[in-house]
């Protein structure tokens, strides 16, 4: 990692050239092989996984050989997204065996989880109870209150902010104030038009930080969670 401290964008879905670093969120059902921009720009990592939306495209066999077979490049650094999501019409039943082998694909691997969660926090904090996984679980985009924060928190997780703390009055903001910055990560998700910059200026803000402080210590998390080998 260079001397100055990079802006990081934990997890995205398109090109952000305003990012020095970032992981691209790439979906297994959509890709037989690694886009050529991974080897093009050593500044471009990636996470594969099976998203909520998206496992019932294939069997969940085929979706895991696919994903062992591109794990050994250095450039995919993390398992996901993948997770739970009351808001879609796929049995919670289904998501959660495949998020389930999601979790033991991480854990075997030895890469840290993007977990996305909809309205499904009471069913994944019970997941992660069970499991006692040895892998960092990011739980990516995070928006809710304070006692949510405080309840994931508890339980090990590290949380990702995004758009929301752009909100002014908005839950999310009062959370980041008590998520401890060694479980702090930022990003952009989908949002093409929004700059990480912006995010980490007004996280700053929140946190009464000044920037450079605030990049250093997200570039002391990731060093730790996802370049650990």
């Amino acid at each position: 990692m260079p001397l100055s401290a990079p802006f990081i964008d934990i997890h995205c879905h398109g090109y952000r050239p305003e990012a020095d670093w970032l992981i691209r969120s790439l979906d297994i059902s959509e890709i037989a092989e690694l886009p050529a921009w991974l080897s093009a720009d050593e500044r471009r990592y990636a996470s594969i996984g099976v998203h909520p939306w998206y496992c019932d495209r294939q069997p969940p066999e085929h979706n895991e050989h696919n994903q062992r077979s591109l794990y050994s490049n250095p450039r995919i650094l993390a398992v996901g997204e993948s997770g739970l999501d009351k808001c879609i019409d796929i049995p919670l039943e289904r998501q959660t065996a495949v998020f389930q082998g999601q979790i033991e694909l991480a854990e075997q691997i030895g890469k840290p989880l993007i977990v996305h969660c909809v309205r499904a926090h009471n069913e994944l904090i019970a997941l992660q109870k069970s499991v006692r996984p040895n892998q960092a679980w990011i739980l990516h985009g995070f928006n809710g209150k304070p006692a949510l924060a405080e309840q994931l928190l508890r339980h090990g997780c590290h949380l990702s902010f995004g758009k929301s703390l752009l909100t002014p009055g908005h839950p999310s903001r009062k959370a980041l104030l008590i998520t401890p910055t060694e479980r702090l990560f930022l990003e952009t998700d989908a949002r093409t038009q929004l700059s990480i910059s912006e995010i980490y200026n007004e996280a700053a803000k929140i946190l009464r930080l000044d920037i450079q402080t605030l990049q250093r210590r997200i570039v002391a998390n990731f060093q730790r969670v996802f370049l650990h080998d």
